[in-house]
């Protein structure tokens, strides 16, 4: 199981490059870029400059939003300036953002994502070996590539894809045409179990590969032992609360019984009760999303919690220096 660590979009350019080499000095195995407040794609190659082993990558940056041949372009080029290492994890988000806040329809969230990562792999093949770009799909038709915005083959041209999701048919999809998942951390080692790992898998039937062709990358909300732990468990409860109040996620509350809740959340969340709704969060609730450990134990947890399975975790919290290392364990 490798230890990744998720680098916050809000730190300066010079900590980027001192967090960068930090996290390569002592040992993790790859830093990820979420898309929030910032877009993902822009600190990769300067964390890229200043490392020269870990692999970087998006998780996850938005596909919807962006046509495949803008993502094709950008990730390719990442690719060449950071030596092979990228990881391209790619994401619908929910249907409330895609068109409230990018101001785009909702229309077959993942026929279109299948779409996007067929295309991708048109654009690069005909980049790199030279086969007429000639896409046609029910959403994208790609069948242009002049010479002069051909950027030409690379070293790496093999870019592993890894799909966002935690529902049944996205994880399905994932198994079908994605190099590997990255798990919401709204998920618990019961439903990890039962329906994720099942869903990749008979997407990976319909593929005719094996898990082992597969990367599973799962992120665990984390409480660590230490300092004022009741606050950080109450704000952990308002981050389950905050992703629970989404109705995309019911799937995983209602298997648990736990519907109720999440209409409950919703209702507080469309009057702006942000800050009440962590209260909703029972115990019960806290202790099947969360890892309660002391530093040092967390590997052990996720392995007791959720098996063999995991191929890369990282936990739900920013790194900031050497001491998060030791956390780990």
């Amino acid at each position: 199981m490798q230890i990744g660590v998720r680098l916050s979009q809000d730190i300066s350019l010079d900590e980027v490059q001192k967090f960068s080499m930090e996290c390569q000095k002592i040992g993790f195995e790859s830093l990820w870029f979420a898309e929030m407040a910032h877009d993902p794609f822009l600190l990769i190659p300067l964390a890229g400059k200043y490392t020269d082993r870990v692999r970087i990558g998006t998780s996850v940056a938005l596909a919807l939003p962006r046509s495949p041949m803008s993502i094709a372009y950008t990730s390719w080029d990442i690719q060449r300036l950071i030596g092979g290492r990228f990881v391209l994890g790619l994401g619908t988000q929910v249907k409330g953002h895609i068109e409230r806040r990018f101001g785009i329809k909702w229309d077959s969230p993942l026929e279109r994502l299948e779409e996007i990562i067929r295309a991708l792999r048109a654009i690069w093949n005909c980049w790199q070996y030279g086969e007429k770009l000639d896409f046609r799909g029910k959403f994208y038709t790609l069948n242009l590539m002049t010479p002069p915005f051909n950027p030409g083959e690379i070293e790496n041209p093999e870019i592993p894809i890894h799909i966002a999701g935690v529902n049944r048919q996205i994880c399905r999809l994932s198994g079908k045409i994605a190099d590997g998942i990255h798990i919401h951390p709204l998920n618990t080692p019961e439903y990890f179990r039962e329906v994720i790992l099942e869903s990749v898998g008979e997407g990976l039937d319909e593929s005719e590969r094996k898990m082992r062709d597969f990367e599973v990358f799962l992120t665990v909300l984390t409480v660590f032992e230490e300092g004022d732990v009741e606050r950080k468990i109450e704000e952990m409860k308002e981050v389950i609360a905050f992703y629970s109040s989404t109705r995309t996620y019911r799937g995983i509350m209602e298997f648990h019984g736990w519907g109720d809740v999440v209409e409950k959340l919703h209702r507080m969340s469309l009057k702006g009760e942000w800050r009440k709704m962590g209260g909703v969060i029972t115990d019960e609730i806290f202790e099947k999303f969360c890892i309660v450990c002391k530093p040092g134990k967390f590997t052990r947890e996720v392995g007791r919690r959720y098996g063999n399975h995991v191929n890369i975790v990282t936990p739900y919290i920013f790194f900031r220096g050497e001491e998060f290392w030791h956390r780990l364990g």
